[in-house]
C-alpha cells in the first residue's frame, strides 16, 4: 500500500538543476512527416460547458484569436444574467450566429474576462449595431453553418452567410492574422468593436485611444476593469490593401468635448478617444478579393504591439504562418507519440493534450517588456512571463504533466509566480491571476504546491530559500481567507470565512507542500512547524458523524449539517462526500481515521453508485449532470484524485475500474466531449494522464498512482533527450483489469511508480485481463 508521508521523507529525488542552456534536445519523433495535429478536434469541450474555444492559437500563446457567437451581458437590470456563463470563451456550439472575431480567450473556466479587439468584416450599408442574435439581420453579425466551418490547430475557418463571404484565421505567439474573402463590392466594411468583452457589462471600459495612423496602420489601447480590475491591452492593426475611408461612433454620454467639437470626429478624423468606440474602414473589393489583416497586442506599449507585429510576421503569407504555426504544435504534440484502441481515442486523446498546451499564456513583448502586478514595465531576465495561473486547477496535474513533458516552460511559470510575488504588494505568490492583476479566486495558495513539486523533482533552476520564503509569506498572510482563525484555531471556522473545510483541507496540503521544500532546503524548524500544520484536516473531521465538517470559533459543530449538501455546510464546488477525501499528503492518516481500509472502500462505492437528489446541484454553476457519476463528480476538480483512492486501500482494481469508465463515460472525441470546464487544461492533463496509466495524487511528492492505461501503447520523448514508453499487453475494450506491472522487465509489488524512474528512461509494461487481480494489495 502506498505511503507517500514516509516515502517523500526517505526518498528526496537529488536537486537536478535544469537550465535552459543545458538542457538537451529531446529526441524527435518523426516530427517532419507525422501529422500530429490531425488528431486534434478543437470544437471538443464547444458544446455545454467545457467552455473551450475553436480558434486559432500556438501553444502557450498570448493570441487566442477565435470566433464569438453571441453577445450576451453579464447583468440585466443590475441582476446576474446566467446566460453568460456558457460563453466564458465566447463560443457555443449549438449557435448559428458570429459576431466577429477577438484576439483573446481563456480555455475551459468557469468565470470569465478579455475577448479583446473583436474584429467583424461586412458588406453593404454599414450597421454598427451588434443586434440580437434570436432576431435575423439586427445587427452586423452572421449567420453560419457547421457545414461550412473548419478547426485545426493554428487554423479557423468559417463562410459568413450574410456577407457571402470566407474568414480565415491563423496566429503567432502575439500576432492575429486574419483573410477575408470578399465578394464584389463598393461598399465593404471591417468593424472595430472595441465595446466587446467577454463578462461584458456597463461600464467595463475604462477607456479607450485610437489613432489611425496612415490608410493601413491602426494604433490604440483599451483599458477594462473586469475579473481583471486594471487591464490594459495596447494594440496595432496593419490592413493589407489601403481603406478608401474610415470612422467611428461614441457610445459615450459624457456633455464634455472640449476644443474637439470643432471638429467632426466621426468620419476620417484620426484620432478616437471614450470609453465606448466601435470603429470602421470602408473598401471595395473585386469578387473573390483577399483582405488580411495583422493584430497584434502588447501590456506594454503601441510601439511594443508594432515590434511584436513586425518580428514576428514582417510579410503578408498568411500559408506560410499557418505552417509555421502548425509546425510548432506539431513540435509540441509529438513530444507524446500514442497508439491507441480506435482513432476515435486518438482523437481525444491528442486533443486532450492540445488543451493542456494552451495555457498559461506568454505575457511578454518580444524584446522581454511586461506589465507586472504593480503596473510597472519589467523586463524578463533570463526567462520567458506567463500569465493565466489557474492555480486552485492546474496544480493537480497540469503543472505535475509539464514537469515531465515541459519541464523548461513550467521553470519559466514558476519564476513568473516568483516575479508576482516580488511585485505584490501583499508580498504573495498568485492565487488566480491574469494580465498583470491577481483576481483571488477560488481557495488555497497553490502556487505552493507547483513550486515544491518542481524542486522536488529537480525540474526548476530557483534559489530554493527564496521560493520557501515566498510560500511562507503566502501562506501567513492573515487576512487572506480565514488564514488568522486558521493559523490561531488549526482550521478556519465556518462562522468567520465560508468555505471553511475546504479551505481547511487545501491549506493543510500546501502547508505539506511548504514542509517537503522546508526540508529540501535543510530548515527544520519551519519543516517541523509545517508539518504540524499540516496534520489540521484532522481538526475538521467529526468523529460522531463520519464526515469532514464545518466548525465554528467556539469548537463547536455547525448544524445543521447535510453531507450531501454544499451550500453553508463549509464546502465550495464540492460536499462532504466527495471534498471531505481530500487528504491527498496523508491518505493513510485519513484512512484510519474513517475506520480503514473497508470502511473506506465502502464509502467509495457508494460515492460512485448513490443517487444525488437534483436540489443539491441546482444552484452550482460549475456541477451539471454530464459530469456526474452517482456523487463522484468529475466534471469538478475537488475528487479527481478520488477514483485513485483505492490504492490505498485493499481493492485496488477498483482504481482500475472506475478509472476506465470515466475515461469513456466522460470524455469523447465529438464538441460534447468534456463533462465539464476543461479549467485551463485540468480536465484535459487527468485524461492525458490517466489514459497514460499514471497519475499524480500528490503534487509534491515523486510518485504517480498507478490506474489502467487506455492506449495500446506510448512513448514520452523527454527533454533530456531520454524516453519512456507505456506497453500494455493483452490491451482491448474489455481487459481493464491489470494483472501485473513491469518496469523495465521487472515486476513491480506496488502501487505507484516514481518521477526518476520516468526521467531517466525506460519501459512500462501493463499486462491487462478481464478479471481483477484480487490478490494484489
Amino acid at each position: 500500500m502506498l505511503n507517500l508521508s514516509k516515502l517523500i521523507l526517505l526518498i528526496l529525488i537529488p536537486f537536478q538543476i535544469i537550465s535552459c542552456a543545458e538542457q538537451k534536445k529531446p529526441v524527435k519523433v518523426q516530427q517532419d512527416t507525422d501529422n500530429y495535429i490531425q488528431f486534434v478536434n478543437p470544437f471538443i469541450g464547444t458544446k455545454n460547458m467545457g467552455h473551450t474555444f475553436p480558434g486559432a492559437t500556438v501553444p502557450f500563446g498570448a493570441i487566442q484569436l477565435s470566433p464569438e457567437t453571441n453577445q450576451v451581458s453579464m447583468y440585466i437590470d443590475g441582476n446576474y444574467n446566467p446566460e453568460v456563463y456558457s460563453y466564458c470563451a465566447g463560443y457555443q456550439y449549438e449557435d448559428s450566429t458570429i459576431f466577429g472575431f477577438s484576439h483573446t480567450h481563456f480555455s475551459g473556466t468557469g468565470h470569465s474576462d478579455l475577448g479583446d479587439l473583436l474584429i467583424m468584416p461586412t458588406t453593404g450599408k454599414l450597421n454598427l449595431d451588434p443586434g440580437d442574435a434570436s432576431i435575423p439581420h439586427s445587427g452586423y453579425f452572421s449567420s453560419f453553418s457547421h457545414a461550412n466551418e473548419f478547426a485545426e490547430p493554428a487554423y479557423y475557418r468559417v463562410y459568413l452567410d450574410n456577407y457571402h463571404m470566407t474568414a480565415e484565421l491563423t496566429a503567432t505567439e502575439r500576432v492575429g492574422f486574419h483573410r477575408y474573402t470578399f465578394p464584389k463590392t463598393d461598399s465593404a466594411h471591417i468593424i472595430l468593436d472595441l465595446m466587446s468583452n467577454i463578462y461584458n457589462y456597463d461600464d467595463k471600459n475604462v477607456w479607450t485611444f485610437v489613432r489611425v495612423e496612415n490608410d493601413s496602420t491602426v494604433t490604440g489601447y483599451r483599458q477594462t476593469t473586469g475579473w481583471a480590475r486594471t487591464r490594459t491591452v495596447y494594440f496595432v492593426l496593419k490592413f493589407s490593401k489601403p481603406f478608401n475611408s474610415y470612422g467611428h461612433k461614441k457610445y459615450d454620454n459624457n456633455p464634455y468635448k472640449g476644443f474637439y467639437r470643432r471638429f467632426n470626429e466621426e468620419e476620417n478624423f484620426p484620432e478616437m478617444a471614450g470609453k465606448n468606440i466601435r470603429a470602421y474602414f470602408n473598401f471595395d473589393t473585386e469578387a473573390g478579393e483577399q483582405i488580411r489583416l495583422k493584430a497584434a497586442i502588447s501590456s506594454v506599449s503601441t510601439a511594443g504591439a508594432l515590434n511584436n507585429l513586425e518580428t514576428e510576421i514582417p510579410h503578408w503569407e498568411f500559408e506560410t504562418v499557418k505552417n509555421q504555426s502548425q509546425e510548432k504544435w506539431n513540435k509540441e504534440l509529438s513530444k507524446i507519440e500514442a497508439e491507441t484502441l480506435s482513432e476515435a481515442d486518438k482523437t481525444t486523446f491528442y486533443t486532450a493534450l492540445y488543451h493542456t498546451l494552451l495555457g498559461p499564456t506568454i505575457y511578454e513583448d518580444v524584446d522581454g517588456s511586461y506589465r507586472g502586478l504593480d503596473m510597472n514595465v519589467h523586463h524578463s531576465k533570463r526567462f520567458t512571463n506567463y500569465t493565466t495561473f489557474s492555480l486552485w486547477d492546474t496544480y493537480r496535474a497540469l503543472h505535475p504533466l509539464f514537469n515531465i513533458i515541459q519541464p523548461a516552460r513550467n521553470n519559466d511559470m514558476i519564476k513568473s509566480m516568483l516575479s508576482h510575488r516580488d511585485q505584490s504588494v501583499h508580498q504573495m505568490l498568485p492565487i488566480w491571476s491574469h494580465h498583470a492583476n491577481e483576481n483571488w479566486c477560488m481557495i488555497g495558495y497553490h502556487a505552493v504546491s507547483v513550486i515544491a513539486d518542481a524542486i522536488i523533482k529537480g525540474t526548476t533552476d530557483i534559489n530554493p530559500e527564496m521560493a520557501l520564503q515566498a510560500c511562507i509569506n503566502t501562506s501567513t498572510t492573515p487576512y487572506f481567507d480565514g488564514l488568522d482563525s486558521y493559523m490561531e484555531l488549526g482550521y478556519v471556522p465556518e462562522d468567520k470565512s465560508s468555505s471553511s473545510v475546504s479551505k481547511t483541507l487545501e491549506f493543510a496540503y500546501d502547508d505539506w507542500c511548504i514542509s517537503q521544500l522546508a526540508k529540501q532546503v535543510g530548515d527544520t524548524i519551519i519543516y517541523q512547524n509545517y508539518l504540524k500544520r499540516s496534520e489540521n484536516f484532522k481538526n475538521v473531521f467529526n468523529t460522531s458523524s463520519g464526515f469532514m465538517q464545518p466548525r465554528l470559533a467556539d469548537g463547536s459543530w455547525k448544524k445543521p449539517f447535510d453531507p450531501l449538501d454544499t451550500h453553508g455546510q463549509g464546502f465550495i464546488e464540492g460536499n462532504a462526500w466527495n471534498y471531505g477525501l481530500y487528504v491527498p499528503h496523508d491518505i493513510d492518516a485519513m484512512i484510519e481515521m474513517m475506520g480503514g481500509s473497508d470502511r473506506v472502500t465502502a464509502h467509495l462505492d457508494s460515492l460512485f453508485n448513490m443517487e444525488l437528489d437534483d436540489k443539491y446541484i441546482e444552484n452550482t454553476e460549475d456541477i451539471t449532470r454530464d459530469g456526474i457519476i452517482g456523487n463522484y463528480v468529475q466534471g469538478n476538480e475537488p475528487g479527481q484524485h478520488i477514483p485513485y483512492l483505492y490504492n490505498w486501500t485493499d481493492a485496488p482494481w477498483k482504481t482500475q475500474e472506475r478509472v476506465r469508465m470515466i475515461m469513456r463515460t466522460m470524455y469523447g472525441p465529438e464538441e460534447d466531449g468534456l463533462c465539464g470546464n476543461d479549467d485551463a487544461g485540468q480536465m484535459s492533463a487527468w485524461y492525458v494522464f490517466s489514459a497514460l496509466g499514471f497519475y499524480p495524487v500528490c503534487p509534491g511528492s515523486d510518485q504517480y498512482a498507478l490506474g489502467s492505461p487506455l492506449v495500446k501503447e506510448a512513448s514520452i520523448y523527454l527533454e533530456n533527450g531520454k524516453s519512456f514508453s507505456i506497453k500494455t499487453v493483452n490491451q482491448s475494450e474489455d481487459k481493464v483489469y491489470v494483472e501485473n506491472v513491469e518496469l523495465n522487465g521487472t515486476t513491480i509489488n506496488r502501487n505507484f511508480i516514481t518521477h526518476n524512474e520516468i526521467i531517466n528512461g525506460g519501459e512500462l509494461t501493463f499486462y491487462m485481463s478481464e478479471r481483477p487481480n484480487l490478490s494484489v494489495e
